[in-house]
């Protein structure tokens, strides 16, 4: 299996001016929020406090205008530095997409292949061995196209019978694995000769009853469903 770490980068548009933060970039700028000084948030990110005041230049300039604002010590020296109401608002969509990012952390890769496209009802199929999936239609996509889905743990619903509601995919399965993650318990299931994994608490894993080798089933929205064509 091919091991890829990539840095996240935000686009920032601010003022039809854009800038590709990076994550030190980010990281700088929450030090400033958190700490008060440049020279403390530097050493937070492991840089001289030179190379900080070139990357909020930067991002200054990119952009044309002020994200952090200085103020010099008195006579016992020190100063400071907070950031503007324009450096706090690229902040927090940074934080925003972190957050959604660390969300979605945990997901179910699934290699399928279109089997059937509907037009009439806007649905399309993807299948793996004996997994069959439904999600929106997409014109992008033709009949024998290879299909990456993609469906975070937090998307699967378990259920002990299959409940009409507005899932549309529910499927049968076998639970395989149950192993406490932190505050919940994290299940494999196999469904159709593919193994999906559920997170849930464990309030719910307790009435449900759940065991290994019991038979359940699993539900999740068309719109969940996150593709990517091979």
């Amino acid at each position: 299996m091919t091991d890829v770490k990539a840095d996240v980068e935000y686009k920032i548009n601010f003022n039809d001016n854009a800038f590709l933060l990076d994550h030190k970039k980010f990281k700088l700028l929450e030090g400033i929020l958190n700490t008060g000084s440049i020279t403390d948030a530097s050493k937070l990110i492991d840089v001289s406090y030179r190379t900080a005041l070139n990357y909020i230049n930067k991002i200054e300039t990119a952009l044309n205008v002020s994200i952090v604002s200085t103020s010099k010590g008195g006579k016992g020296g020190g100063g400071g530095a907070i950031l503007t109401p324009e450096g706090r608002s690229i902040l927090k969509e940074c934080k925003k997409i972190n957050a959604i990012m660390q969300l979605h952390r945990d997901v179910n890769e699934i290699e399928t292949v279109v089997s059937d496209i509907d037009e009439d009802k806007g649905v399309m199929e993807l299948t793996k061995n004996n997994l069959s999936i439904k999600i929106p239609l997409d014109r992008s996509y033709a009949l024998g196209d290879n299909i990456l889905a993609l469906i975070s743990y937090d998307n699967i619903f378990i259920m002990l019978e299959p409940s009409k509601s507005s899932i549309r995919n529910i499927i049968d399965g076998k639970i395989v694995e149950m192993k406490l993650d932190g505050e919940v318990i994290k299940v494999r299931i196999d469904v159709g000769g593919v193994e999906l994994y559920s997170f849930i608490t464990l309030s719910a894993e307790k009435d449900l009853n759940l065991t290994i080798g019991k038979t359940v089933c699993i539900g999740f929205k068309a719109m969940s469903v996150a593709t990517l064509k091979l």
